[in-house]
């Protein structure tokens, strides 16, 4: 196989597991079954998914742009809500609150960015007007705290130019979803489990999967969504797991669904506890609730009942708990196998990474389609770009752990004295001294993201950028005082949450999974 001429393009492509990976997947390479690819995708309805996250990220609507899906029609199929960012509740201090807002803060004057103008100006409040928080200046913060939604402006003037947005919605409907659109262009999916792989001699290619009842896939390439098991990447290939649980310490989740009552929320929240954290995530049809947590700072009955008794409205279904490793693969693509999803690597759902993740191996795959030549420069390059993301990735969580205040439980007081990743302390120097935040090539979050957490959790650089101290005080308090103002104006003429989602994608009914 590793030997066979570059000119020989794949003929049979299986995918190993279904869920949001296995059914992002094969709609994506849907298209190519039109050009000869045989796609195959095997699951069993017996084995549940995972399911811990229903948050997105604004890199997702690139992905279903892609796919040529309808925004609407997509959001009413999976009981969706629009999101604006992520509150977080007492990671900083107990009693303290902050939005991770999509999109912008302000905008630039004069050249120089607009953080470092409210800055400069936060620092010199004593001798001038109090600019007020960061905050005031984001229009998807504005209008999320509002309960109010609209699509961002095309006119790069308007302030609505600077509010981006994903989605809540529910895992399973989405992959129902999915799974329509690949079956229509030609996907075939086979029910079934997975008992062994087959390789070749002498260079342990795979060749065939087979299932228990005996039936036997062959496939030229294979993509392993099969979930923590990692069936093929690990269990057939044996490539190894790196655990970051020194950093990121949570190794155990409760979830639950509840009923809703009330409109919607435009965002989700993630409340600090003791040994953990707790999400909110509202949909049309019901509110996704969870707790992640530290299993040796907590046991699972407590994790449970603490999670139990936060709900703000009663639970619909018992409470599940679920086992995770942080961590990635030492490769996500070995030999004719890439782990796409829970195979490749598990960031707990902090910031709503885990379906991006599963987006970002796609995309990097698509860019990198090998041919049954399978090319070892290319592998390196989809393992080189894959392990930068992850670690990105996880610099940024670990970032709301170790930037607490907190000393109330073991568990923080353990996350706030830590070592930390050598590339995240690096970030929080370079922060501290002068606001300055620098984006390496294809990182996912932005500098406004990293400026939410930061300052969010009361890291306040010692000075400001010198290029802000040039501008005349009085002016950029006045810049200040018109854009809070019309960041305010502009959120309250806009529709509130739910009135939008009732005139454009309100679903039909609920979906009983």
């Amino acid at each position: 196989m590793s030997g066979a001429s570059g000119s020989q393009p794949l003929r049979r492509l299986v995918i190993v597991g279904g869920g949001s990976a296995g059914w992002m997947t094969a709609a994506a390479v849907s298209r190519m079954v039109a050009t000869g690819l045989s796609v195959t995708l095997i699951e069993s309805d017996e084995i549940g998914t995972v399911g811990v996250g229903e948050a997105t990220i604004p890199p997702l609507l690139d992905f279903n742009a892609a796919l040529g899906i309808d925004e609407n029609e997509f959001v009413a199929a999976t009981q969706g809500t629009f999101k604006l960012g992520i509150e977080f509740v007492d990671w900083g201090k107990l009693g303290e609150r902050y939005i991770h807002p999509f999109g912008k803060y302000g905008r630039p004057m004069m050249g120089i960015n607009f953080h470092q103008i409210w800055l400069r100006q936060h620092l010199l409040q004593r001798a001038v007007s109090d600019p007020g928080p960061i905050s005031d200046y984001a229009i998807a913060i504005a209008a999320a705290t509002r309960g109010r939604f609209a699509r961002p402006a095309t006119n790069p003037e308007a302030v609505l130019s600077g509010l981006s947005y994903a989605y809540h919605f529910d895992a399973g409907l989405y992959a129902r979803f999915l799974r329509d659109y690949a079956g229509r262009a030609g996907v075939v999916r086979i029910e079934g489990k997975i008992a062994t792989a087959e390789q070749s001699e002498p260079d342990g290619f795979l060749t065939a999967v087979v299932l228990a009842d005996g039936r036997r896939i062959e496939g030229d390439f294979f993509v392993d969504c099969s979930g923590f098991r990692g069936l093929l990447i690990q269990g057939t290939l044996g490539v190894s797991y790196r655990s970051w649980q020194h950093w990121l310490p949570c190794d155990s989740a409760v979830a639950v669904p509840s009923s809703t009552a009330g409109p919607p929320v435009p965002f989700t929240r993630s409340t600090a506890d003791r040994a953990g954290w707790r999400w909110r995530i509202p949909l049309q049809h019901r509110v996704g609730n969870g707790h992640v947590y530290s299993s040796g700072h907590i046991d699972d009955d407590a994790a449970r009942e603490a999670l139990l008794a936060g709900l703000e409205e009663p639970p619909i279904a018992e409470p599940r708990v679920l086992r995770f490793t942080p961590g990635r693969r030492e490769k996500l693509w070995e030999k004719n196998c890439v782990a796409i999803g829970l195979s490749a690597g598990f960031i707990e759902p902090l910031e709503s990474t885990s379906i991006h993740l599963i987006q970002s191996g796609i995309f990097r795959l698509m860019a990198l389609f090998p041919d049954r030549g399978f090319s070892q420069v290319e592998i390196d390059e989809y393992n080189r770009a894959l392990v930068a993301e992850y670690e990105h990735v996880r610099d940024f969580i670990v970032l709301h752990y170790h930037a607490t205040e907190r000393s109330d439980s073991d568990l923080w007081n353990y996350c706030r004295t830590m070592e930390i990743p050598d590339s995240l302390a690096q970030r929080i120097a370079l922060w501290r001294g002068k606001g300055r935040i620098f984006r390496g090539s294809g990182e996912l979050f932005t500098e406004e993201s990293w400026i939410a957490v930061l300052l969010g959790q009361n890291i306040v650089p010692e000075s400001a950028d010198p290029l802000a101290a040039m501008l005349a005080v009085d002016e950029t308090s006045r810049y200040l005082a018109h854009l809070r103002d019309i960041v305010k104006r502009t959120a309250e003429a806009m529709p509130t949450h739910a009135h939008y989602i009732a005139q454009h994608c309100a679903a039909a009914r609920p979906v009983a999974m």
